[in-house]
């Protein structure tokens, strides 16, 4: 024990995202059309879908402020309160909602009034915020014009091509046309006039500078994941330009899990005049995840415990987070020596590689996955019950970093399941780490002890 109490597709050149440009930052650590329906068959089948059950929900507290104090705010209790088309109601109740979570019932009356009006939302993982800017950006699709009237970016390949699978689901008793903006996606020359357009910031600026991509009709502009967006040290300046090229007419919409103060002083700049929604501080923790820790004696024995627990692992699904690519790659090929099945998935991999990796993780043939940050944000798979932060989460100051830990162990307890996390610290840094992110939460890390693995077992199955 020691002693101290992280579309199938094809890659190409001409459209990689950028790297990040580190520049000043504050410390923040403390389509195919589908089948037309007649109207009366489709109000009897919405009747039909509403009896599925939807997904566990996890209500909480939502402050609005409204830009325009002189506007009259209202929530909705349903989505037939909301006036939507035939259509899309039906594939609102098709992916298994019943009503709208809070922040649905507070955001989408804003997002839908007339005349449009820019949002700045904060919600917590899981919570439905996808559903809401894609509900928005369905609904006001103009079908007769065939051009792009909604972009969509987002930090990587895997959240963008979740966001569009989201899209298509929900819109897939419309004629709305989408497509997918990532790296090896859009051949060479090709024109993109899908109705909706989702993609990563370096594609998408591509496709704007070789006049492949026509914004001049865009009404609809979003950042998911926009801290990460905004952040200067991150997407920034791309995100920036990608703005200043769409319609000033166009509603801009910005949504993360975490808005640390500096990047939500400048997403007020970038998104005027926006209405804004947000969850208090101590509801990011995620409360519906057991957090734990273990105190490894150095690098080797953590790839040893985690070699000993692989049985957890398997309960359900696991994703393991590390600092590195080498790390991941390493851990994986360890691991699969010792007999056991993980994948992994990073920045170094092909794009057709990325997209089978998170596609068999998502699907259940994978039940491991080890993985750097790209997988921090968004993604959402329900049967992920466990997240281990084989390398304690910094940022590029090598400092503790809240925001992504509040993003990686979000992985687990989605939509009000039940979720674990484990944090291994091998040294006093880590240590130190973990308990500054602990401080900052403002809920306690159980120690787990690591010198009998019967005892690791028993403490954990009871919570996985």
């Amino acid at each position: 024990m020691s002693g101290w109490g992280e579309t199938n597709v094809k890659e190409s050149s001409w459209g990689k995202d950028p790297e990040p440009t580190p520049i000043k930052k504050e410390s923040s650590w403390a389509d195919e059309p589908t089948e037309t329906i007649k109207m009366d068959q489709l109000e009897k089948e919405i009747k039909e879908i509403k009896k599925h059950p939807h997904l566990a929900e996890v209500e909480h507290d939502v402050q609005v402020t409204l830009a325009d104090s002189n506007d009259i705010y209202h929530s909705v209790s349903t989505f037939e309160d909301l006036k939507l088309k035939e259509e899309l109601l039906k594939g609102v109740y098709a992916m298994g909602y019943q009503k709208p979570s809070k922040i649905q019932a507070t955001a989408l009356p804003l997002l839908l009034a007339d005349p449009p009006k820019n949002m700045i939302g904060q919600s917590q993982a899981g919570t439905g915020k996808t559903a809401a800017f894609s509900l928005n950006i369905l609904s006001r699709i103009n079908i007769a014009q065939k051009t792009t009237q909604a972009l969509v970016i987002a930090p990587a390949r895997e959240l963008a091509r979740q966001i569009l699978d989201n899209l298509r689901e929900m819109g897939k008793f419309t004629q709305v046309v989408t497509s997918l903006a990532v790296p090896g996606a859009i051949e060479r020359g090709e024109k993109v006039s899908a109705h909706v357009v989702v993609g990563t910031p370096g594609t998408v600026m591509e496709l704007i500078k070789k006049r492949q991509l026509d914004v001049s009709k865009i009404i609809v502009f979003v950042l998911d994941e926009a801290d990460s967006m905004l952040d200067q040290q991150g997407l920034g300046d791309t995100s920036v330009r990608i703005k200043n090229v769409m319609p000033k007419t166009c509603q801009i919409v910005l949504f993360s899990a975490t808005f640390p103060d500096h990047v939500r002083e400048y997403a007020t700049k970038f998104a005027v005049n926006a209405n804004t929604i947000s969850l208090k501080q101590e509801e990011l923790s995620v409360d519906s995840i057991k957090q734990f820790y273990m105190d490894c004696k150095n690098e080797q024995h953590k790839a040893e415990i985690l070699s000993s627990i692989y049985d957890l692992l398997t309960i359900g699904q696991s994703i393991i987070f590390v600092r590195t690519r080498r790390t991941a790659d390493y851990l994986q090929k360890r691991m699969t020596d010792e007999g056991h099945s993980v994948s992994s998935l990073h920045g170094d991999f092909e794009g057709a590689d990325r997209d089978k990796a998170i596609d068999d993780f998502r699907e259940g043939r994978s039940k491991v996955l080890i993985t750097t940050n790209v997988l921090a944000r968004g993604i959402d798979i329900l049967q992920v019950n466990l997240v281990i932060n084989y390398d304690m989460p910094v940022d590029k100051d090598m400092r503790p970093d809240a925001e992504t830990y509040i993003h990686r162990i979000g992985r687990t307890g989605r939509f009000g399941r039940q979720g674990v996390s484990i944090n291994f610290c091998h040294d006093k840094r880590s240590f130190e780490e973990m308990k500054a992110i602990e401080s900052y939460i403002g809920r306690e890390i159980i120690r787990v002890p690591t010198d009998n693995i019967a005892d690791i077992e028993k403490i954990l199955k009871k919570e996985i």
